[in-house]
């Protein structure tokens, strides 16, 4: 784990103003009332996506407050100085060839002009319109026509603002969307980052700051995620809930519905099959609905027919100022069961042992922005690969990103921002309660999703802090308590003796870099130091045990043999030392195996970083090293040793559906 800063130049005449600023719009946010469905077109609800280009803006006023003293939100962002266009979703970071907002901290502005179908508009109608964002990096506040509609705090998730009443008074007239966006990272932030100011005039420019952040990735900014306005009627369904059980011949699917805006309405559901059969029907907010001889959401490369969805049709029938309004929404369903015992994961009553990635929402150019194709080559890759899980290190992936995963059947460990805890000051309360509500906010969220096996809610903090016992017993209890269904656990870099979180995770998650960050160039330490970590882990905890993360950095065409450090064949000879321990290990309590990284990803500029970390098997451009090939041969062999499986791929062309 590596830290990083980017550096600034800030005022400190009025750095404390600036400061405060920051401070007053992060308010702790309070937790988040009501459902997150992803925003779906049906009979009843129309989505318009707000993709392309936004007007933009950093701020770069001494105080990086220029754009809120002179209130730029109340009329068009050109009209207050100088825009370039800025692609959504993307990262700003890299698509200008200026390096000052390279390394930008601070706020920026984004505006967009849009134009709402009349339709929209009506009063009899009383059509609801609602802005939301897939995320926004990091802190946000949204204007519709110069009227503040929402707050939020971070970066992955989504959030969202009903403006149907600002938008009604004027049909016919583009609204303005307005959002203000920083960046800036502090102790009590998800992740944690910290300003540093350098007051040294004999080595530093004067006012110069850096954000120093204690995670090994770049501090990508921007409107990541898709940004769509989509409507429903006054009355509608807000949120569902969706559990399974089941057996070899029937299968519950338990589910709750919660409707907004009358108390008076009628609910009809249908479960279909994918070919469109219902399969079992249901009224009412809540009950079971009961589906016999189910086709059951199995991973990739456990089953012939992996990825199994049902779709759940909720018809909503409400009364409302004597006209009959309706809503309909459909849920996609995976029928499956989790279970963890002390040496092995369930999928379905099945041992699952993941052999899978980690990987970033990371490319170039357009940084952690949403981009189709790069998902699809991703898909592809993994499959190519035999790889049937990631963890969504460090922070929640992106909703389509998990749609796929559901449809894959790619199993999901579904990790929370929380990188980088390792201050004492963020293990305090204000820490904590903002961990609370990105975890009401990531399973709100990502409940509802059959690839979604586990809860991390932390990666590698400094949990041998005596804090730290609190602070994870909290979360982690918060996090069951929100969804009993699954199990949690946190990863962790610590001594197996020190780790003040692990007795309350349910499956151990070890990061560890034998022959890399630890007895660098030797290769000959890892059986013996691997096998010694995960004998005292699981003597300590008798917890199943996943390696969850292992590697070596290789930069693409350096060779050397014997192999030595950046080199391909270093890389290789690395991972196949430790398959030979997991091999042996994976007969007793080890369940999984995750290499980092998937690919190359970008990172703060260091002396140990050539263009960023170099750890993964695949080029950022998405191009093999000899390791891929390696770890191909291994996972497909696991993967082959289920009879239920097709024949492993010979050829380097994956034929897909």
């Amino acid at each position: 784990m590596a830290a990083g800063a980017s550096g600034g130049v800030l005022s400190l005449a009025v750095a404390g103003g600036c400061r405060l600023l920051l401070l007053l719009a992060l308010g702790r946010a309070a937790a988040p009332r009501g459902g997150m469905l992803y925003p779906r077109e049906t009979p009843s609800r129309e989505r318009k996506e707000l993709g392309g280009l936004w007007s933009f803006r950093a701020d770069f006023s001494p105080g990086r407050d220029a754009g809120f003293v002179q209130s730029w939100y109340r009329q068009p962002l050109r009209q207050t100085g100088p825009v370039i266009d800025m692609p959504v979703p993307a990262s700003f970071n890299d698509i200008t060839q200026d390096p000052s907002l390279e390394n930008y901290i601070g706020w920026v502005w984004y505006e967009k002009e849009v134009l709402l179908p009349l339709r929209w508009l009506q009063d009899d109608l009383s059509t609801r319109v609602v802005l939301r964002f897939g995320s926004a990096h990091y802190y946000s506040i949204v204007w519709v026509n110069g009227v503040q509609v929402v707050k939020h705090e971070g970066g992955h998730l989504p959030f969202e603002a009903d403006i149907s009443s600002i938008v009604r008074g004027s049909p016919g007239i583009p609204c303005r969307i307005t959002v203000a966006l920083n960046n800036t990272l502090t102790p009590h932030t998800l992740p944690p980052g910290s300003i540093q100011y350098m007051n040294d005039k004999t080595r530093y420019p004067k006012n110069y700051f850096v954000q120093n952040i204690r995670f090994d990735f770049f501090n990508y900014a921007g409107i990541h995620r898709p940004v769509v306005l989509y409507t429903t009627p006054p009355v509608y369904i807000d949120d569902i809930t969706v559990t399974t059980t089941s057996s070899e011949s029937v299968a519950m699917v338990k589910y709750q519905v919660s409707v907004v805006g009358s108390t008076l309405y009628s609910l009809a559901l249908s479960l279909r099959d994918q070919d469109g059969k219902v399969v079992a029907t249901g009224d009412g907010p809540s009950g079971q609905l009961k589906v016999l001889n189910p086709n059951l959401w199995w991973p990739y490369l456990m089953h012939e027919n992996p990825g199994y969805r049902y779709f759940l049709e909720v018809k909503m029938e409400a009364q409302a100022n004597g006209a009959l309004l309706e809503d309909v929404y459909t849920l996609p369903v995976g029928i499956r069961t989790v279970h963890v015992t002390s040496a092995q994961f369930l999928i379905n009553g099945k041992p699952f042992y993941f052999h899978g990635v980690n990987k970033h929402e990371d490319a170039d150019i357009r940084g952690k922005g949403l981009d189709w194709p790069l998902i699809m080559k991703d898909f592809n890759l993994l499959r190519w690969l035999g790889a049937n899980s990631f963890r969504t290190s460090h922070y929640p992936y992106a909703e389509e990103i998990m749609d796929l995963c559901d449809a894959y059947g790619i199993v999901v460990i579904d990790e929370c921002p929380g990188v980088g805890i390792k201050m004492p000051e963020s293990f305090g309360n204000k820490s904590l309660q903002h961990h609370l509500v990105v975890m009401e906010e990531l399973i709100r969220r990502d409940k509802n999703r059959p690839s979604v096996v586990m809860w991390s809610v932390a990666n590698e903090p400094a949990s041998e802090l005596p804090p730290a016992a609190y602070y994870f017993k909290t979360v982690i209890a918060h996090t069951k308590a929100l969804d009993p269904s699954r199990p949690v656990t946190f990863v962790t870099d610590a001594n197996y003796a020190l780790d003040h979180g692990a007795p309350y995770v349910d499956v151990i998650c070890v990061n560890s870099y034998f022959s890399w960050y630890h007895d660098p160039g030797h290769l000959e330490v890892i059986p013996l130091q691997l096998t010694t970590q995960f004998e005292n882990w699981y003597k300590t905890y008798q917890k199943p045990i996943i390696q969850s993360e292992y590697g070596a950095d290789s930069v693409p065409g350096l060779h050397s043999d014997p192999p030595l450090m950046f080199s391909e064949e270093y890389q290789k000879a690395l991972l196949r030392e430790y398959h030979s321990v997991f091999d042996k290990k994976r007969k007793e309590y080890v369940i999984g195996e995750l290499i980092w990284n998937f690919a190359d990803f970008m990172t703060n500029q260091g002396t140990t970083r050539v263009l960023g970390n170099k750890k993964g098997i695949f080029t950022r451009q998405r191009q093999p090293k000899s390791a891929a090939f390696v770890l191909r041969e291994r996972y497909w062999k696991i993967a082959n040793e289920s009879s239920c499986l097709p024949p492993i791929i010979k050829s380097h062309t994956l034929f897909l559906k």
